[in-house]
C-alpha cells in the first residue's frame, strides 16, 4: 500500500511541476520511480507520462514556441539520441548518474553567481544534442535545456512552450528506441495507465499555478529543481 501512495505522490507533484514550469516531471519522477521499479520500467513510465503531458499542453501554448530554436534543438538531438542509446547499452548507469550530477551542480552554481550564456546557432545544436543523449540514456531531457534557457534569461512563457514542443519530439523517439532496443514490460504500461488520472489532476493544478508565478519566482524554482536533481543523482541509490 505504501508503494502505491508513494507512486501517486510522485506522479502528482511531478505533473504539477512540469505544467507550471515546463520542467520537472522527468527530473523529479525518474529518481523516485527508480526506488519502486527497475531502471528500464522507471524510465519508460517517465517517457510515457511525459509524452502525454506534452501532447496535452502543446496546443494551448504553441503560440509561445520559438520555432527556430526548436528546429536547432531537434537537429542537434539526432546525434545525441544515438549517443544516448550507445551509453544505455555500454556504460554503467551509476557512473553516468555521477557525471551528470556533477555537471548539473557545477553549472547551477555558475547560474546562481549570475553567469550568463549568449545564445548562438551552434550552442542551440549542442544543447539539443546533450538533451537527446540524456533522454535516450536516463530519460531526463530537461537539465541541458533548463540550464541553457536560464543562462540566456529566457522568458518563462518561451521557455515552457519551446521545451514542451521539443519534449513532444524527443520523448516519442526515445520511447520508440527504448521499446525496440531494451524491450518493455506489462508492468510499465499498467503503472503508466494508473498514473494518467493523476497527471490530469496535476495538469489542472499546474496551469493555475503558472498564472501566479512571476519571473523571479520561476528562476528560484529553476535553481531548486537543478540542485535537487544534482544532489539526488550524486547520492541517491
Amino acid at each position: 500500500m505504501f508503494d502505491y501512495i508513494l507512486f501517486a505522490i510522485i506522479i502528482l507533484i511531478s505533473s504539477i511541476l512540469q505544467t507550471s514550469t515546463g520542467f520537472g516531471f522527468s527530473i523529479m519522477a525518474t529518481p523516485f520511480l527508480l526506488l519502486l521499479f527497475s531502471p528500464a520500467d522507471a524510465v519508460q513510465i517517465n517517457l510515457i507520462l511525459s509524452l502525454f503531458i506534452s501532447t496535452a499542453l502543446i496546443a494551448k501554448i504553441k503560440k509561445d514556441v520559438d520555432r527556430e530554436i526548436l528546429k536547432r534543438f531537434i537537429t542537434g538531438s539526432f546525434l545525441g539520441v544515438l549517443i544516448g542509446v550507445w551509453i544505455l547499452l555500454t556504460i554503467n548507469l551509476s557512473l553516468l548518474k555521477i557525471g551528470v550530477s556533477l555537471l548539473i551542480l557545477l553549472l547551477t552554481v555558475l547560474l546562481i553567481l549570475n553567469f550568463r550564456i549568449r545564445q548562438t546557432y551552434k550552442r542551440d545544436l549542442v544543447v539539443g544534442g546533450f538533451s537527446g543523449a540524456l533522454t535516450a540514456s536516463i530519460g531526463m531531457p530537461g537539465p541541458p535545456l533548463l540550464l541553457y534557457f536560464s543562462g540566456t534569461e529566457a522568458k518563462k512563457e518561451k521557455l515552457r512552450a519551446t521545451t514542451l514542443a521539443f519534449y513532444l519530439y524527443i520523448y516519442s523517439v526515445s520511447l520508440l528506441l527504448q521499446v525496440i532496443l531494451v524491450g518493455t514490460t506489462t508492468k510499465a504500461w499498467i503503472a503508466s495507465g494508473i498514473g494518467l488520472p493523476l497527471v490530469v489532476i496535476g495538469l489542472f493544478i499546474g496551469q493555475i499555478l503558472f498564472r501566479y508565478i512571476n519571473q523571479r519566482t520561476f528562476r528560484i524554482f529553476t535553481y531548486i529543481i537543478l540542485i535537487f536533481t544534482g544532489v539526488y543523482l550524486l547520492f541517491g541509490k
